[in-house]
C-alpha cells in the first residue's frame, strides 16, 4: 500500500496493476445461459500453454505468447466486445467509481481457536497453567451425542475467497495500466485480484469518509470549561489552596 492526496487530505490507497486484458471467449445466454466475457490476463510462453487451452486460445495466441491467467466475469447483457478485443482500465473505470475487489486472503496455517476465532481462552489461575488457549469444550453431552456442524475450532486459517466493496478509484494511470484504489484489498502483494465496478461516485464522497476517522482534539477553551475535564479540576484545586 502507499497514500496520495485528495484536496489536500491523505489517502491511503493500494496500487493495482489493471490490464490490458484480453477477450478469450463469450458466453451467450441462448448456448450457456448467461452472458459472460472471458477474460485474459498477463502472458506465458506458448511451450507451456496444454494443447486443448492452445486450440481454445488459438484466436488470441500472438508471438508464440498465451495469457497466463483466464476468468471470467458475468453480465446481465449482451457484451459489446468480440474474442481478441483489448481491454483498459480507462475503458471499465474512471475517477470516483466505486468498485469491489475480490481476491485470495493470505494464509495463515493451521491456527488455534484464540487467533482464528477470538477465542477468550480459560482462566488463568486455579491450578490451569495449560488452559489459557485452550478451546474448552466440543459438545454437550448424552443428547446430541455428536459435534454439530460448523462448530469453531483450530485449523487451518486464511486462503479463503474475500470480497471488499465499496472501494473507491482515487486515480488512473493510462500508459502504466495501474490504478488506485483507495484502502486495502484482499490477499498477498502479487496476488491475482478481480475489480467489479458497482456505480458511478465522487472523490467528494471518499474525503468524507476519511475526514469523518480523523479524530480531532478537544479545545482548550471547552476543556476548561468542562467540570470533568483534568486541566479544570487542577485550576479548582489551585483556586482553593489560593
Amino acid at each position: 500500500m502507499t497514500s496520495t492526496y485528495v484536496e489536500d487530505i491523505r489517502v491511503p490507497v493500494t496500487r493495482v496493476f489493471c490490464g490490458p486484458c484480453m477477450v478469450t471467449q463469450i458466453k451467450k445466454d441462448e448456448k450457456d445461459g448467461y452472458w459472460a466475457v472471458q477474460l485474459g490476463f498477463g502472458s506465458r510462453k506458448l511451450k507451456n500453454l496444454t494443447k486443448p487451452l492452445q486450440g481454445h486460445l488459438k484466436a488470441v495466441i500472438k508471438d508464440k505468447q498465451g495469457p497466463r491467467y483466464l476468468r471470467e466475469i458475468r453480465l446481465e447483457k449482451e457484451p459489446e466486445f468480440k474474442v481478441g478485443d483489448t481491454i483498459l482500465a480507462s475503458d471499465i473505470f474512471k475517477k470516483g467509481d466505486v468498485v469491489s475487489v475480490t481476491g485470495i486472503s493470505k494464509g495463515k496455517g493451521f491456527a488455534g481457536v484464540v487467533k482464528r476465532w477470538h477465542f477468550a481462552g480459560g482462566p488463568k489461575t486455579h491450578g490451569q497453567s495449560d488452559r489459557q488457549r485452550a478451546p474448552g469444550a466440543i459438545g454437550q453431552g448424552t443428547t446430541p451425542g455428536r459435534v454439530l456442524k460448523g462448530k469453531h475450532m483450530a485449523g487451518r486459517m486464511g486462503g479463503d475467497t474475500v470480497t471488499v466493496k465499496n472501494l473507491h478509484v482515487v486515480e488512473i494511470d493510462q500508459e502504466k495500466g495501474e490504478i488506485l484504489l483507495s484502502g486495502a484489498v484482499p490477499g498477498r502483494s502479487g496476488g491475482l485480484v478481480t475489480v467489479k465496478r458497482l456505480h458511478a461516485g465522487k472523490l467528494s464522497e471518499l474525503i468524507e469518509e476519511v475526514s469523518q476517522v480523523v479524530v480531532q482534539g478537544e479545545p482548550e477553551e471547552e476543556k476548561k470549561d468542562n467540570p470533568l475535564s483534568p486541566e479544570a479540576a487542577i485550576d479548582k484545586e489551585e483556586n482553593v489552596q489560593s
